[in-house]
C-alpha cells in the first residue's frame, strides 16, 4: 500500500484557499433573541419562595439565576431580569432562615 501525503491529492483538490472567508454571524436585533427561560424560571421560583416560604424554591431560584447569568446574551434586559430574580431569591432565603417561624400544623 502506498500512501501519498499531498502529491496526488493536492492536484485533485477542488478547494481554493484564496477564496475562503471566515464565518461572521449576522447581527440579531435584541428583540429577536430567544426567550431566556432560565431567567423566567428564576423569577417564578423566587416569587414562590417568598410568597409560600418554600426554601427549595429560593435555592433553585438562586441556581437558575447563576445559569441565566452565565448564558446572558442581551446585557440590558437580561441584567434587569436576573437582578430581580436574585433579589427575590435572596429575600426568600432571608425570610425563610432569619424570619419568624411558620406556625406548626395542629393535629
Amino acid at each position: 500500500m502506498s500512501h501519498s501525503h499531498g502529491n496526488a491529492s493536492s492536484a485533485n483538490d477542488p478547494r481554493q484557499p484564496s477564496a475562503a472567508k471566515p464565518y461572521t454571524p449576522r447581527p440579531i436585533a435584541p428583540e429577536d433573541l430567544p426567550v431566556d427561560y432560565s431567567g423566567f424560571i428564576a423569577v417564578i421560583l423566587g416569587v414562590s419562595g417568598v410568597m409560600f416560604r418554600y426554601k427549595i424554591c429560593s435555592w433553585l431560584a438562586l441556581i437558575f439565576c447563576a445559569q441565566s447569568l452565565a448564558n446572558m446574551r442581551n446585557l440590558e434586559t437580561d441584567l434587569k431580569q436576573i437582578s430581580m430574580a436574585m433579589m427575590f431569591a435572596v429575600m426568600g432565603l432571608v425570610t425563610n432562615y432569619l424570619g419568624p417561624n411558620r406556625p406548626a400544623a395542629k393535629k
